[in-house]
């Protein structure tokens, strides 16, 4: 079973004249045995049983998908692994606060796997003792492995106020997170404010052991104020979606039915604006592919980004028509003195079907701290008096270095959140003229480039947004132009 240490029985040599001990008056000493010790890596085992502790209102049926694996595994540390991933696939259900193993041996040997173990080397295990398996089934080598779950609540809410767009707001929200059972998740969100109300309800359901394949419905109201456009926009709609994976892809069809309601923001708004005023139908199909091997979503050190969006309006009913596509490609590379290389490229096109002209709702915008650095927010491009109208057509690219703060001060803590960076940023916006050919889009989508650089400093907010605060050099500046020449700041989750 086992290697056995214990010291020698063998009693010390005698040597002297002076030491006129005899055998007999010598006492046996205590023998102390070490503990047994077993080589565990390469132990052949068999699950036998797998239980669930702590389920209140979650159906089995859709946690047996997730821990099918340990019933394959082979030895004491492949389930120990296997345990560990069931574990990590348990806790992104969301339904659930803790997760806890407990490796059960019908012996008695028990080893419990403590929380916060993210990889099997770092990781204690407690031994105690239980009676395990018992009874003519269990076997010699046999396992019994327990999860023991919290649940988390049925119901959660939160309350919090919002002041931007020289509008405060009060927002209320409520979350179901495991409604019916099964990982399904219903949030409702309300936002109460000065000038504008809005609300929102959602409805996710995941696909039992493909957590991947979800679909989701959606039903809100939501305001939104564009003073670049000197426009007001009123959305009430709903929406369903399906998402799935596909090979290294991860794939999204979407429904959307939207009431639109455009309104001047201001008196002074341009004679463009007001004609565009009113309301209107949109319902349109729309597909999305990303794949996505970075390390980080908001600041990464290695991986790419490729996503791919595209949108069809007025098949399906309602007075808008187009087609819509735009793209974002991302790569990063570490350099040397963890300094990180990044380079991106956007892109889109928007085509009218039939004679009806776009709308300002549906066209791309371009420009401002989170895009092209150095101009104001989205104020490049086609504008009558000063209202920015958007275009049919851009592309934009940025290079990056990212650097450690000099000199490194928080190195391994608080300062470790901080990166400085130098940028160079371009693109372009306009209208195309789709009665001509590829080649003289082209043409067009490369006259007039404006472009900027600058450096700055970038803080990570976790995996949730990141804050910059650029010096910008606006170059390439256009008639009509608005440009934020010197300090910026921007906040955002996607940037160029």
């Amino acid at each position: 079973m086992g290697t056995v240490h214990a010291r020698s029985l063998d009693p010390l040599p005698m040597r002297g004249p002076e030491l006129g001990v005899q055998p007999d008056d010598i006492e046996a000493p205590d023998i102390e045995h070490e503990p047994k010790q077993e080589v565990l890596e390469n132990k052949n085992v068999v699950v036998q049983q797998v239980h669930i502790e702590g389920l209140g209102r979650t159906k089995e049926d859709l946690l047996t998908y997730e821990i099918a694996e340990v019933f394959r595994a082979k030895n004491l540390i492949d389930v120990m692994r296997k345990s560990h991933e069931a574990r990590q696939k348990l806790l992104r259900l969301g339904i659930f606060r803790k997760v806890e193993v407990v490796i059960d041996t019908s012996r008695g040997a028990v080893y419990r796997w403590l929380p916060g173990c993210t990889f099997l080397n770092e990781c204690t295990f407690i031994m105690t003792h239980s009676t395990g398996s018992s009874g003519e089934d269990a076997l010699p080598n046999g396992l019994d492995v327990t999860f023991e779950v919290t649940e988390l609540r049925r119901m959660t809410g939160s309350y919090n106020t919002m002041v931007g767009n020289n509008e405060g707001s009060m927002v209320l929200g409520v979350k179901l997170p495991n409604a019916l059972g099964r990982a399904e998740k219903m949030t409702f969100q309300f936002s109460y404010g000065t000038k504008e109300t809005s609300y929102g309800l959602s409805f996710f359901k995941p696909q039992p052991g493909n957590f991947e394949r979800s679909i989701a419905l959606n039903m809100y109201k939501v305001t939104g104020q564009f003073p670049w456009s000197s426009l007001r926009e009123t959305d009430r709609g709903i929406s369903g979606e399906l998402s799935f994976p596909v090979w290294k892809t991860n794939q999204t069809l979407k429904w959307e039915g939207v009431w639109r309601e455009l309104g001047c923001l201001a008196r002074t708004a341009s004679f463009a604006v007001r004609e565009e005023s009113g309301h209107s139908l949109k319902s349109s199909l729309s597909h999305s592919m990303v794949i996505d091997t970075r390390n980080s979503s908001i600041l990464p050190k290695k991986g790419g980004l490729l996503k791919i969006h595209q949108e069809l309006a007025g098949y399906t009913g309602g007075d808008a028509s187009f087609l819509k596509e735009d793209f974002e490609i991302q790569l990063n590379k570490t350099l040397f003195w963890d300094s990180v290389l990044s380079a991106s490229l956007w892109g889109g096109l928007l085509l009218p079907i039939g004679d009806k002209p776009t709308s300002i709702a549906d066209r791309f915008y371009l420009g401002g701290p989170t895009s092209i650095r150095g101009f104001s927010m989205y104020s490049m491009g086609p504008q009558s008096e000063g209202d920015y109208l958007g275009g049919e057509g851009y592309w934009a690219g940025g290079l990056h270095l990212y650097t450690p703060l000099p000199f490194r001060p928080g190195r391994g803590g608080f300062g470790d959140l901080f990166r400085t960076h130098f940028f160079l940023n371009a693109g372009n916006l306009c209208n195309l003229n789709y009665g001509e050919g590829p080649q003289a889009h082209l043409k067009k989508l490369a006259e007039c480039i404006r472009w900027s650089y600058g450096l700055g400093i970038v803080l990570r907010l976790g995996n949730i947004a990141r804050l910059e605060l650029n010096y910008c050099i606006p170059m390439g500046v256009q008639s009509g132009d608005r440009i934020c020449d010197g300090v910026q700041f921007g906040a955002g989750i996607r940037f160029l």
